[in-house]
């Protein structure tokens, strides 16, 4: 069998033709949030959920968007010296990024962290955001996060942020 074309794809806000209920990425509490608390949470208006797939129907991935803030003490010394002198700083919350077990090894994760990004740079130019923060949830998560510049919180080693400038660079055309 053939890899599917990814570039066919597309990243859709979640909806009620997409279907949750078959997603499994083997992570518990991952599986159980897309099946049963994202669509409360997109009502609610606490979380934007966005999925990967091919047909508007099939889940091979999906993250969470909602806003934040970030303490400024909770920073690395180098970067809370990059920003003004708040108590905190407006940031976007990565609150979750999973990928389909049937589709895992495709780059699916990298593309859904791409598009994360992108789209939290796009709002910050609307809605202030400082940085992008993320919890990793194990230690091949943590490594995903460091590949890609994010930089953890002392206070919270699993906590990991990347500063929109560095995001901006990623985009620079």
């Amino acid at each position: 069998m053939n890899p599917p074309n990814l570039e066919e794809f597309s990243i859709e806000a979640l909806a009620e033709p997409h279907d949750r209920m078959s997603f499994t990425c083997w992570i518990a509490p991952l599986d159980r949030y897309l099946q049963k608390q994202a669509g409360q949470d997109l009502r609610k208006k606490v979380a934007a959920v966005f999925v990967l797939t091919p047909d508007s129907k099939t889940i091979t991935g999906f993250y969470t968007l909602s806003a934040h803030v970030v303490k400024l003490a909770d920073l690395p010394p180098e970067a809370a010296a990059q920003l003004p002198r708040y108590p905190a700083v407006p940031a976007t919350l990565l609150g979750r990024l999973a990928v389909s077990e049937e589709f895992r090894g495709l780059h699916i994760g990298e593309r859904l962290l791409m598009n994360a990004l992108e789209r939290a740079l796009a709002g910050s130019r609307q809605v202030a955001s400082a940085a992008v923060v993320v919890d990793a949830k194990d230690e091949l998560a943590r490594q995903f996060y460091l590949h890609y510049d994010f930089l953890p919180l002392p206070s919270q080693p699993n906590r990991f942020f990347c500063p929109m400038k560095t995001i901006e660079k990623l985009f620079r055309s």
